[in-house]
Protein backbone atom coordinates (compact mmCIF):
# COMPACT_ATOMS: atom_id res chain seq x y z
CA UNK A 1 0.00 0.00 0.00
CA UNK A 2 0.97 3.59 -0.82
CA UNK A 3 -1.05 6.35 0.60
CA UNK A 4 0.00 10.22 -0.10
CA UNK A 5 -1.09 11.92 3.44
CA UNK A 6 -2.65 15.28 1.16
CA UNK A 7 -4.67 12.47 -0.25
CA UNK A 8 -6.35 11.50 3.79
CA UNK A 9 -9.09 12.97 5.98
CA UNK A 10 -6.92 14.06 8.85
CA UNK A 11 -8.56 11.26 10.83
CA UNK A 12 -7.16 8.72 8.72
CA UNK A 13 -4.00 10.30 9.07
CA UNK A 14 -4.09 9.97 12.43
CA UNK A 15 -4.79 6.41 12.73
CA UNK A 16 -1.62 5.58 10.35
CA UNK A 17 0.59 7.42 12.94
CA UNK A 18 -0.63 6.24 15.92
CA UNK A 19 -0.51 2.60 14.47
CA UNK A 20 3.20 3.03 13.33
CA UNK A 21 4.83 5.48 15.72
CA UNK A 22 5.03 3.32 18.96
CA UNK A 23 5.10 2.83 21.63
CA UNK A 24 4.98 6.63 22.70
CA UNK A 25 6.07 7.96 26.06
CA UNK A 26 3.34 9.78 27.76
CA UNK A 27 3.94 13.33 28.99
CA UNK A 28 1.11 13.81 31.69
CA UNK A 29 1.10 17.67 31.69
CA UNK A 30 0.18 19.77 34.37
CA UNK A 31 -0.41 23.40 33.72
CA UNK A 32 -2.07 26.78 35.46
CA UNK A 33 -3.94 29.72 33.87
CA UNK A 34 -3.51 32.97 34.66
CA UNK A 35 -6.39 32.88 37.81
CA UNK A 36 -4.99 29.73 39.09
CA UNK A 37 -6.97 26.91 37.61
CA UNK A 38 -5.03 23.74 37.52
CA UNK A 39 -4.79 21.21 34.17
CA UNK A 40 -3.79 17.89 34.19
CA UNK A 41 -3.63 16.12 30.65
CA UNK A 42 -1.58 13.67 29.34
CA UNK A 43 -0.13 13.53 25.54
CA UNK A 44 1.67 10.89 23.88
CA UNK A 45 3.45 12.72 21.07
CA UNK A 46 6.36 13.62 23.40
CA UNK A 47 10.12 12.95 23.50
CA UNK A 48 13.77 14.11 24.68
CA UNK A 49 15.41 17.21 22.20
CA UNK A 50 18.85 17.65 23.97
CA UNK A 51 20.80 16.99 27.18
CA UNK A 52 22.88 20.50 27.09
CA UNK A 53 20.88 22.40 27.69
CA UNK A 54 18.21 20.08 28.72
CA UNK A 55 15.39 20.37 26.10
CA UNK A 56 12.36 17.93 25.68
CA UNK A 57 9.24 18.51 23.17
CA UNK A 58 5.39 17.56 23.38
CA UNK A 59 3.22 18.39 20.79
CA UNK A 60 -0.68 18.90 21.30
CA UNK A 61 -2.96 18.43 18.53
CA UNK A 62 -5.73 20.67 17.54
CA UNK A 63 -9.47 19.30 19.62
CA UNK A 64 -10.57 17.16 16.49
CA UNK A 65 -14.74 19.41 17.02
CA UNK A 66 -13.69 22.71 15.85
CA UNK A 67 -9.56 23.15 15.83
CA UNK A 68 -9.68 25.29 18.92
CA UNK A 69 -6.48 24.83 20.96
CA UNK A 70 -6.68 22.42 24.33
CA UNK A 71 -6.51 24.42 27.60
CA UNK A 72 -2.69 22.64 28.12
CA UNK A 73 -1.50 24.81 24.87
CA UNK A 74 -3.42 27.88 26.19
CA UNK A 75 -1.98 27.89 29.58
CA UNK A 76 1.37 27.12 28.48
CA UNK A 77 1.26 29.99 25.82
CA UNK A 78 0.05 32.30 28.54
CA UNK A 79 2.07 31.56 32.07
CA UNK A 80 5.37 29.81 30.14
CA UNK A 81 5.53 26.77 32.43
CA UNK A 82 4.12 23.55 32.58
CA UNK A 83 5.49 20.03 34.51
CA UNK A 84 5.83 16.91 32.67
CA UNK A 85 5.34 14.09 35.08
CA UNK A 86 6.03 10.43 33.99
CA UNK A 87 3.39 8.06 33.75
CA UNK A 88 4.16 4.61 36.01
CA UNK A 89 1.86 1.59 35.50
CA UNK A 90 0.19 2.62 38.98
CA UNK A 91 -1.09 5.47 37.98
CA UNK A 92 -2.30 4.80 34.75
CA UNK A 93 -6.29 4.64 36.00
CA UNK A 94 -5.77 7.92 36.77
CA UNK A 95 -4.38 9.13 33.68
CA UNK A 96 -6.80 7.97 31.90
CA UNK A 97 -9.08 9.46 33.27
CA UNK A 98 -7.63 13.04 32.38
CA UNK A 99 -7.81 12.12 28.75
CA UNK A 100 -11.42 13.68 28.45
CA UNK A 101 -12.44 17.00 26.96
CA UNK A 102 -13.06 18.96 30.19
CA UNK A 103 -14.06 22.45 30.84
CA UNK A 104 -10.61 24.97 31.49
CA UNK A 105 -11.94 25.63 35.41
CA UNK A 106 -12.66 21.69 35.89
CA UNK A 107 -9.09 20.51 38.00
CA UNK A 108 -8.69 17.22 36.59
CA UNK A 109 -6.57 16.69 39.70
CA UNK A 110 -10.05 16.69 41.73
CA UNK A 111 -11.63 14.28 38.90
CA UNK A 112 -8.64 11.42 38.98
CA UNK A 113 -7.52 11.59 42.49
CA UNK A 114 -4.14 12.45 41.86
CA UNK A 115 -2.53 14.78 44.52
CA UNK A 116 -1.10 18.32 43.92
CA UNK A 117 2.57 18.57 45.26
CA UNK A 118 4.43 22.36 45.26
CA UNK A 119 6.95 22.22 42.58
CA UNK A 120 10.42 24.04 43.25
CA UNK A 121 11.30 25.95 40.13
CA UNK A 122 7.74 26.93 38.23
CA UNK A 123 4.47 27.43 39.33
CA UNK A 124 2.14 24.37 38.23
CA UNK A 125 2.06 21.72 40.90
CA UNK A 126 3.73 18.14 40.19
CA UNK A 127 1.44 14.99 40.82
CA UNK A 128 2.94 13.66 44.18
CA UNK A 129 1.76 10.14 42.71
CA UNK A 130 4.50 10.20 39.51
CA UNK A 131 7.77 9.30 40.28
CA UNK A 132 9.62 11.73 37.75
CA UNK A 133 9.19 15.49 37.13
CA UNK A 134 10.52 17.60 34.98
CA UNK A 135 9.73 20.91 35.78
CA UNK A 136 9.60 23.21 32.71
CA UNK A 137 9.49 26.70 31.35
CA UNK A 138 8.69 27.90 27.62
CA UNK A 139 11.23 27.93 25.04
CA UNK A 140 9.57 28.35 21.98
CA UNK A 141 5.68 27.06 20.36
CA UNK A 142 5.30 26.02 16.87
CA UNK A 143 2.62 25.76 15.34
CA UNK A 144 1.26 24.10 12.09
CA UNK A 145 -2.26 24.74 10.90
CA UNK A 146 -5.38 26.36 13.19
CA UNK A 147 -8.06 23.09 11.73
CA UNK A 148 -9.05 19.74 13.80
CA UNK A 149 -6.30 17.36 12.95
CA UNK A 150 -3.27 20.03 13.33
CA UNK A 151 -0.92 20.67 16.12
CA UNK A 152 1.66 22.63 17.69
CA UNK A 153 5.16 21.70 18.75
CA UNK A 154 5.77 22.98 22.56
CA UNK A 155 9.39 22.80 23.53
CA UNK A 156 10.42 23.63 27.34
CA UNK A 157 13.77 23.87 28.77
CA UNK A 158 14.10 21.57 32.04
CA UNK A 159 14.61 23.92 35.12
CA UNK A 160 14.32 20.99 37.50
CA UNK A 161 14.40 17.20 37.89
CA UNK A 162 12.52 15.59 40.72
CA UNK A 163 13.22 11.76 40.92
CA UNK A 164 11.56 9.43 43.41
CA UNK A 165 14.89 8.11 45.82
CA UNK A 166 13.78 4.70 45.34
CA UNK A 167 14.72 4.99 41.47
CA UNK A 168 17.81 6.82 41.59
CA UNK A 169 21.05 5.07 41.58
CA UNK A 170 24.79 5.68 40.43
CA UNK A 171 23.45 8.72 38.66
CA UNK A 172 20.86 6.82 36.43
CA UNK A 173 16.96 5.64 36.77
CA UNK A 174 15.92 2.10 37.94
CA UNK A 175 13.88 1.71 35.01
CA UNK A 176 12.28 -1.75 35.62
CA UNK A 177 11.25 0.49 39.33
CA UNK A 178 9.93 3.13 37.61
CA UNK A 179 7.28 0.93 35.56
CA UNK A 180 6.80 4.22 32.64
CA UNK A 181 3.64 2.94 30.62
CA UNK A 182 3.87 3.45 26.21
CA UNK A 183 0.94 4.43 24.19
CA UNK A 184 -0.02 2.61 21.00
CA UNK A 185 -2.98 2.83 19.21
CA UNK A 186 -6.55 2.92 19.86
CA UNK A 187 -7.22 2.08 23.66
CA UNK A 188 -4.01 -0.12 23.87
CA UNK A 189 -0.76 0.75 26.02
CA UNK A 190 1.82 -1.36 26.75
CA UNK A 191 4.36 -2.27 29.77
CA UNK A 192 7.75 -1.94 27.93
CA UNK A 193 9.50 -3.48 31.14
CA UNK A 194 8.07 -6.88 31.11
CA UNK A 195 9.81 -8.04 27.68
CA UNK A 196 12.81 -6.59 27.14
CA UNK A 197 16.12 -7.57 25.31
CA UNK A 198 19.99 -6.35 25.33
CA UNK A 199 21.70 -5.56 21.81
CA UNK A 200 25.10 -4.33 22.60
CA UNK A 201 25.89 -1.09 20.51
CA UNK A 202 28.58 -1.51 17.94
Amino acid sequence: MDVKPESLHWKDAYKLMIGSILPRPIAFVSTIDEKGAVNLAPFSFFTAISAEPMMICVSPMRKGTDGSKKDTLLNIEKTKEFVINIVSEQIAEQMNRCAGDFDPEVDEFVQSGLTKEKSKSVVPPRVKESLVHLECELHDVLHFGEKAGSGSLVIGKVKHIHVDDALFYEGKIDSEQLKPIGRLAGHMYTKPMTDTFEIIRR
